[in-house]
């Protein structure tokens, strides 16, 4: 085995270990400002620590046909009860427009025939849940990084935020409603598509119709369904609870590199 391959090793060990004593730590941590500041430069450390051995343009790796799971398993929302979303899929999506604003010189609404037209990529990849369990599926869709570049990100721009047409929890401060975000690395990852289509079958419900991301090196938590709105922002602060995601908000971490 490599030195590089050893390196990985030792650093997936370590940040899984991390990982853990942090959700564990959550009941424990409440908004002692001390707490907070601490688990933030923990997660940039890691970060970078990750981005040192690994090539950050590097992919993840892909399967064969072969290797599809038979059942893979929807995660979070199945069938999401906003009224604007079960409107949409009365329709068979066909009213569906896909925004991209925020901080771009061209905001873009896109139909699913326009997403079919663009750049597309298709991948057989792993999904690895938070829980503990992983599948494989195929995937075909849109890649995020051209779609950006057609809406001219401004150079304030740091951030990228899907803001999707589920609920997952009624909240006084509405911050339940799900959302996600990443930063232009993994924006413009090759990987990381919007995806339209799995296992060579329109996108079904369960798992994220019309469409929902796919950023392959991260875990399954950041993988945002029933995308509605992308938005370019320079800070995810002023969003949900100001964590960067709908379960950030909750005590995941922002990065969920793997």
């Amino acid at each position: 085995m490599s030195l590089l391959a050893n390196r990985r090793g030792w650093l997936r060990a370590g940040l899984a270990s991390a990982g853990a004593l942090v959700l564990g730590a959550c009941d424990k941590i409440t908004s002692d400002p001390r707490s907070i500041a601490f688990l933030q430069s923990a997660e940039g450390l890691t970060r970078r620590a990750q981005r040192l051995v690994v090539d950050r343009k590097a992919l993840a790796r892909e399967f064969t046909h072969a290797d599809i799971s038979p059942d893979f398993r929807p995660n979070g929302s199945i069938d999401p009860t906003d009224a604007d979303y079960v409107a949409l899929k009365t329709k068979g999506f066909s009213d569906y427009r896909l925004v991209i604003d925020g901080l771009v010189e061209r905001p873009l609404s896109l139909s699913l025939e326009d997403l079919r037209q663009q750049p597309s990529r298709t991948q057989i990849t792993r999904h690895d849940c938070v829980e503990g369990w992983s599948s494989i599926g195929k995937w075909t869709g849109a890649r995020l990084g051209p779609l950006l570049d057609q809406a001219g990100l401004k150079k304030t721009a740091r951030y990228i935020v899907f803001h999707c047409g589920d609920t997952l929890e009624q909240t006084l401060d509405g911050s339940g409603q799900y959302y996600e975000s990443i930063d232009l690395i993994d924006a413009y990852h090759p990987q990381t598509i919007l995806a339209y289509a799995m296992n060579d079958s329109v996108l079904p419900v369960s798992h994220g119709a019309p469409l929902r991301l796919r950023v392959e090196r991260q875990l399954g938590y950041k993988q945002a369904k029933y995308i509605m709105r992308i938005e370019a922002v320079e800070d995810y602060r002023h969003l949900g609870r100001g964590n960067g995601g709908f379960w950030e908000d909750r005590g995941y971490e922002w990065y969920a590199g793997i």
